[in-house]
């Protein structure tokens, strides 16, 4: 009797570890799915940030166009009218997606006796407009008759880079992109599941970890040792 109760537990625990291995490798598998697409997308243009600083490369069929837009009469009176009216006269369908204020500080100007002046600098307004593929970003120094207006035409290769960074996206892709970080961080912890629950020789995937945590420590802190 003993040994038959004995035996139904061990069966019941080998049933639920096998239940639960089987729950992780169709979970492992759906939110592999779910970040497929974003997955290839961040990894090729992750590869070319990546190597970008190094090897000198540079975002092919980018264009910039710089320009001078003259404003109306009477002029906006603070950074939202202004933002309202950019989105207007460059005929957007989207509002800005970044509005900084830097508001007006004393300076020091050289001058040529050696002596140092305190000058006021006016107040100024920049903004951020357009999508990954077309970037417009706009300076206005308070008190000027017009604002100056640089447009970034982006190729294929430069609007995956802006995607990947969430350059004039809106708060939506952000969470999908926020989406994709906890499935790479839950299809990387249910790997290391299903790794250990199918594999015997532990010691050798422990010996692995062990020596990819050393060289990831080591790598990180190299720069700052310098």
């Amino acid at each position: 009797m003993a040994d038959a109760v004995a035996t139904a537990i061990a069966n019941t625990a080998v049933n639920r570890r096998l239940a639960f291995v089987r729950w992780v490798r169709l979970t492992h598998g759906w939110f592999g799915l779910w970040g497929a697409i974003l997955g290839l997308l961040m990894g090729f243009s992750g590869v070319w940030l990546n190597h970008r600083a190094v090897l000198k490369l540079q975002l092919p069929s980018q264009q910039q166009l710089n320009a001078q837009l003259t404003l109306p009469e009477p002029r906006p009176e603070t950074a939202e009218a202004m933002a309202a009216w950019l989105t207007e006269t460059l005929k957007l369908d989207r509002p800005a997606n970044n509005v900084r204020v830097e508001r007006a500080r004393t300076v020091a100007w050289a001058e040529g006796g050696g002596e140092q002046r305190p000058l006021t600098q006016p107040e100024r307004w920049s903004f951020n407009l357009g999508g990954p593929n077309r970037v417009i970003q706009v300076e206005y120094w308070v008190g000027n008759r017009s604002v100056s207006v640089r447009t970034t035409e982006n190729g294929f290769v430069a609007t995956l880079t802006n995607l990947h960074k969430g350059v004039g996206m809106p708060v939506p892709w952000i969470l999908r992109i926020d989406t994709l970080a906890g499935s790479l961080i839950f299809l990387s912890i249910s790997g290391a599941v299903l790794w250990w629950e199918a594999n015997r020789r532990r010691w050798v995937g422990l010996a692995i970890f062990g020596v990819s945590v050393a060289a990831t420590v080591t790598l990180a802190l190299w720069p700052l040792q310098s």
